[in-house]
Parts: C-alpha cells; structure tokens; sequence
C-alpha cells in the first residue's frame, strides 16, 4: 500500500516548532550577548537584555507545543485509518 502523505507536505504542529526554534535561536543570541560583558570585563548590559534571554525558555515551551500538536494529530489520523479499515466483512 502507498502511503498518501508527501514528503513536503505540512503537519499541524510544524508552525508552532519553527516558530519555537526561532525564538529560541534569538534567546540563544541574546543571553550570549548577555552574557559576553562579564567574562570581557565590561560594562554589563541593562537589565532588559535579561529578559530577552528568557526568550530561550518561550522558544522552548513553543515547539513542545508543537510537538504535541503533531502528535496529536498523527494519533488521531492513526485512529481514523484503523476505525475505518477493521470494519466488519
């Protein structure tokens, strides 16, 4: 049997994963640039830059959501296929 799903077709949850990983790739960013100063020896950065390395966190919690998503979705097209293809003969 030929499975129906192409290879460049989208999940459900694929958005919220490459969002994840965006924004975590800007926390990743942000907290390296947070903190350079205190192994340079410089001046710190203001206390906002702080907060966008929690953007690492978010990014995180984003893309497990979409992970989750997705498997959500496959669990419930695998239901779907099982329920349809064991009727009764």
């Amino acid at each position: 049997m030929r499975d129906k799903t192409q290879t460049n077709s989208a999940a459900p949850g694929d958005g919220l994963i490459r969002a994840g990983a965006i924004v975590f790739f800007v926390g990743a960013v942000a907290t390296l640039v947070t903190v350079a100063p205190l192994f340079l020896g410089a001046k710190p950065f203001p206390t906002y830059m702080f907060g966008l390395s929690m953007l690492m966190a978010v990014g995180f919690l984003v893309a497990g959501a979409g992970v989750l998503r997705s498997v959500a979705a496959a669990r419930r097209q695998t239901r779907g296929a099982s329920r349809s293809g064991s009727a009764p003969q």
